[in-house]
């Protein structure tokens, strides 16, 4: 199988502005994708970064971080392939699909919460000809498993209603895969809570969790609810 994992190298992550500066979102998204290709590793698949432009994937791993050492599976992240598109994600995307030789799996780079058991559910769900869908919150497609050679991608809007409705018009039998773990992607900031309670699974700090921790953010219960306040800057 062959696993992709799209990330957008140049504006990463521009509705966390609110919170966050240009460079604290850099910062973020780095980790998430760090945090993404370890837990890909983990399941004994090596990933392929799909990058808006050049990056150095050994960059990602290079800080002394002891809460989230690089995983067994990836003792030289420099020879992560990357390869580079430029254009809008369904494009670059279905670029992949269209070049396939083999099942192809997308896994988005913001899942900070993903895990090698989540993912190995992922990669060996769905039929031998069908697609494997794990949907985020909103109709997303977060993570998914593509074995029927004419599935094409399209993520705007509620993607994953448009994919669910593009694999019956083909014939592709279609899972969903309940996961929150695969659900859960950063995108606006009350997703932060989420990275900062469950992190990992062994109960240890992710990248991600890290990041944010360095950068000030922590939980608040206020009223019942549990939230993020950032107590410096």
């Amino acid at each position: 199988m062959h696993v992709v994992v799209p990330f957008a190298a140049d504006t990463p992550k521009t509705r966390l502005s609110g919170v966050l500066a240009p460079t604290e979102r850099a910062t973020l998204a780095r980790a998430m994708l760090a945090d993404v290709l370890s837990a890909v590793a983990a399941t004994g698949h090596e990933p392929t970064v799909l990058s808006t432009s050049s990056l150095s994937v050994e960059s990602l791993f290079s800080s002394d971080d002891q809460h989230a050492p690089v995983s067994p599976a990836l003792e030289s992240p420099g020879e992560i392939p990357v390869t580079v598109d430029d254009r809008p994600l369904t494009a670059a995307v279905n670029a992949q699909l269209e070049a396939a030789e083999e099942p192809v799996a997308i896994v988005m780079a913001d899942l900070a919460l993903a895990t090698p058991a989540a993912l190995s559910t992922l990669f060996a769900s769905g039929a031998a000809d069908g697609v494997a869908i794990a949907p985020g919150r909103g109709g997303g497609t977060n993570a998914l498993v593509v074995r029927h050679p004419d599935f094409r991608v399209d993520y705007h809007g509620a993607s994953y209603v448009d994919h669910r409705e593009h694999a019956a018009e083909i014939g592709a039998p279609l899972e969903s895969v309940d996961s929150f773990r695969l659900g859960t992607d950063v995108d606006e900031p009350s997703d932060l809570v989420e990275v900062l309670i469950h992190s990992r699974e062994d109960g240890g700090q992710s990248r991600t969790a890290t990041r944010l921790r360095e950068l000030g953010f922590e939980l608040e219960t206020t009223d019942g609810r549990v939230t993020v306040v950032r107590t410096e800057s």
